[in-house]
């Protein structure tokens, strides 16, 4: 047979890079890095129950140099994560639709979820 070379569905071969298809594969790993950073949340969470000295022993984890860049990734998958999603919900609604909006929206959830992410751990930053 002659199409025994070709693909048997759409292939990411066939395609070309779009910033649409990147901002949905990016919406998809955070939300796997925001259940994975969830695991983290309750670790703190039962460490906190847990005692002081339990408490301060992963109060330290979390304050080292990789437990704040976990931290800040963890903040930026969730400000992606919600301001994607505002973007699909414009879509749900009918909006957006033409291709030079999809690229805006899409600069403006990028744009959107670094800007929020630096002014949370600005005022993380700036409280103490």
């Amino acid at each position: 047979m002659a199409s025994d070379n070709r693909p048997l569905s759409p292939h990411l071969q066939v395609y070309r890079w779009q910033m649409t298809m990147a901002l949905s594969i990016l919406h998809r790993m955070s939300g796997v890095g925001l259940v994975l950073g969830l695991f983290l949340l309750t670790w703190w969470l039962i460490a906190a129950a847990a005692g002081p000295e339990y408490f301060q022993y992963v109060q330290a984890i979390f304050g080292s140099e990789i437990g704040r860049v976990l931290l800040f990734g963890f903040t930026l998958a969730l400000f992606y994560h919600l301001c994607n999603g505002i973007r699909h919900l414009i879509w749900d609604a009918g909006y957006g639709f033409e291709l030079d909006a999809m690229t805006r929206s899409g600069w403006l959830v990028l744009v959107a979820s670094v800007m929020l992410t630096l002014a949370t751990f600005g005022l993380g930053y700036a409280m103490r």
